[in-house]
Parts: structure tokens; sequence; C-alpha cells
């Protein structure tokens, strides 16, 4: 065995473990806001539209920021970029607080908006997990890192609760010491693969490069539709909740988190079964049972056995679809541009859970306490999405020219 070999094998469980909890506590932090979106809407009196904006602003940096994160990490490594986007990250989940405790909307957003550097740490752990394992575990290693999105799971059940426990500007402080003492273990603990070289080509001529290859835009479509769905009902599910069901903040919370924990146990299965029986059929089956599901939820099932179980399916579908996809990626992407095709995809999938929010607060009928438009909007997506997955995409990676 080489050392190089013996390098790999000994270093893949440590840094794949520390990869996903930063990822984990990254997200935690990019969703602090949503869970808590209920007690701003009552506190400043906001209308729908105002409530979906506040909520679904963090996602918006958050996606485009993945493009520049990506195409860096190609050149520094996840070593550096997971400390340092999370260092980043902690001073605003303070200034959050701050917003919040003056009862400000405009701060709120403003500070919401680049709280959204949280949510770029996504693209910095696949390139950095890819260079950790071999093409045929890949699609195995990315599902297992791309379960730290259960962040939002932690957010959605902790965050009202230790409001509770410690008040609201305690929580964020919080929050924030997790995000720098992770960041700190994993600037100690945290190797690149020996297996990695650091790109220094120019990121802007690397990131057209990479948005010239076809497989990059097809994959960006069906992660904005899987993924996509996945964030915008975690950030937006405790509002849905609210309005359909009726469930006060804490309540709302729980099962929010029940749905991030199905659709997080549900990508490493996504990636698993992609190395097994091809990414194709995979993420065919999750965008078909999406379809199916948004049916289901759209006529509203009685609480709690109907619509937990609709709402739970619905996760694992999409769950499938995000570890399905990525798997796909690193099958097609060329090894020297995983990073910014990653970079694109996830920015993809990021703005495919900023705008349902929107059309679902735009969408929302209250004298029907209904969510229909929005929800047939969804199907009509994912179904387009599940024929394009299974005659729009080649099989062979695409040529890097």
């Amino acid at each position: 065995m080489s050392d190089h070999q013996q390098a790999l094998e000994a270093g893949r469980g440590r840094n794949l473990a520390l990869a996903t909890l930063a990822f984990a506590i990254s997200f935690w932090a990019w969703n602090v806001i949503a869970p808590l979106g209920v007690r701003y809407a009552e506190a400043l009196d906001l209308t729908a539209g105002e409530k979906s904006l506040l909520v679904a602003t963090p996602v918006l940096v958050g996606s485009v920021g993945r493009i520049l994160a990506g195409a860096l990490t190609d050149r520094f490594g996840g070593r550096v970029m997971f400390p340092v986007l999370m260092l980043v990250s902690a001073p605003f989940v303070l200034l959050v607080a701050f917003a919040g405790d003056r009862g400000s909307y405009p701060l709120l957003l403003v500070f919401g908006f680049f709280l959204g550097i949280a949510g770029t740490t996504f693209a910095v752990g696949i390139p950095f997990v890819n260079a950790w394992f071999d093409k045929p575990r890949r699609g195995f290693a990315t599902g297992v890192f791309g379960a730290g999105m259960g962040g939002t799971a932690l957010s959605s059940f902790f965050t009202p609760r230790m409001v509770e426990w410690f008040g609201y500007g305690m929580t964020h402080v919080l929050v924030a010491a997790a995000l720098v003492a992770v960041a700190a273990l994993s600037w100690f603990m945290m190797r690149d693969s020996p297996l990695w070289a650091p790109n220094h080509d120019p990121v802007v001529p690397k990131l057209v490069g990479a948005a010239k290859l076809p497989i990059t835009w097809q994959l960006s479509f069906l992660y904005a539709v899987a993924f996509g769905g996945f964030v915008a009902f975690s950030t937006y599910l405790p509002t849905y909740l609210k309005d359909v069901y009726d469930f006060d903040l804490a309540a709302a919370g729980t099962r929010t988190a029940g749905f991030a924990l199905a659709a997080v146990a549900a990508r490493p299965l996504g990636g698993t079964l992609s190395d097994k029986v091809g990414p194709k059929l995979v993420t065919g089956v999750s965008l078909l049972g999406t379809v199916v599901m948004a049916g289901v939820v759209a006529l509203q099932p009685v609480p709690e056995i109907p619509a937990g179980a609709a709402f739970i399916l619905l996760a694992l579908f999409l769950g499938l679809g995000t570890g399905s996809v990525f798997a796909w990626v690193a099958q097609l992407a060329p090894p020297e541009r995983v990073g910014s095709v990653t970079g694109i995809v996830g920015a993809a999938g990021g703005l495919g859970g900023f705008f349902p929010p929107l059309v679902m607060g735009a969408t929302y009928n209250a004298e029907d306490q209904s969510y229909t438009v929005g929800l047939v909007l969804l199907m009509i997506v994912a179904l387009a999405a599940c024929a394009f997955s299974q005659w729009g995409i080649r099989s062979k990676r695409t040529a890097s020219t």
C-alpha cells in the first residue's frame, strides 16, 4: 500500500466526520431565523409576504455565495475554507439578535442577508470529501456529508426551545459560539486529502469553464428541485403548519425538525443507492415520489398520523434526490472542476429554496387556509424534472471543452 493510500485510509473517517459537523453547525446558523419566523411576524406585525421574504433572505446569499465558495475551495482547500466561512458568519448571528431586539424589520433583512454566508459551506464540503474517497464510494461519502443539512432540523427543534430556556439573545450567542468552536476544531483537526492539489487558475475563467459544461446546468436544474424543495419546506414549514393546522411555535418546530431529519436520513441512502444502481434511477424515483406526495399534502390530510406520514414521505423522496444528484456530480464533473461545478449546482439548489417560500406566501389563500396553488406548482416542476432526469442527460462524462 502506498503512502498516499495509507494516508487516505487513516484520514477518511475523521475528515468526513469533521466536514459533516462543520456543515451541520453552519446550516443551524443559516436557518436560525426561520424557526422564529412566527415570533417575528407577530412581534413586528408582518404580512404574509414580508414574513416569507424574511425567512427566504438568508437563502439568497447562501445560494449565490456557493459559486465563489466552490471556486475558492479548488484553490485553498476545505481545511482553510470551513473555518474562514464559519468565523465570518458568527458575527451576523449576533447582529440578527440585535435587530430582533430592536424590532427592526429592515435590519433583520440586512443581517439575515449576510447570515447567508453560513450556507455556502456546502460548496466547500463536496470537493473536500470527494478528494478523500475513491469514485465507487463518492456517492456514499457525499451523502453522509450532505446529512449535515440536518443542521436545519437541529435549528427547527432547538432554537425555539432555547429561546424559552435561555432567552432570545443568549440563544444567538450560543449558536455563534458553536460556530467559533467548530471553526477552531476544523482548523486544528481537519486535513485536505493527500490526493488534493490546489488549482491556481484564475477564479473567473475557472467558473466560466464550469459554466460552459452542459452537465453543470442539467444537474443544477435537478438539484434546484430536490434540494430547493427541502430548503423551502425546512424554512417555511413552521409558517405553513401555523397557518394550516394552527400549531404553536414549539409544536411547528418539532414537526419541521422531523421533516428535516427524514430528508437528512434519506440523503446518504440516495448517494449509496446511486453507487449501486445509478443516480439516474434514484433521481427519477425521488422526483416522481415528490410529485405524488406534494399532491397528498395539498389535500390537507388531518393531523397527526395522516398529515405527519405525508410530510415524512415527501421529505424522504426529496432527501433521496439530494443524495443522488450529487452522486451524479461526482460521476460526471471533471475532477479539476468539481469545486466550481459544485458551487454552481449548489447555488441552484439554494436558489431553488429561495423562491418557493415567496410563492407560497403570495399564493396563500387566507380564507381557506390553503397553499394548494403553491403545491400544485411544485408538482408540475417536479414532474418536468423527473422527465428531464430520464431523457435529458447523457450518461457519460461531458468533456471539459
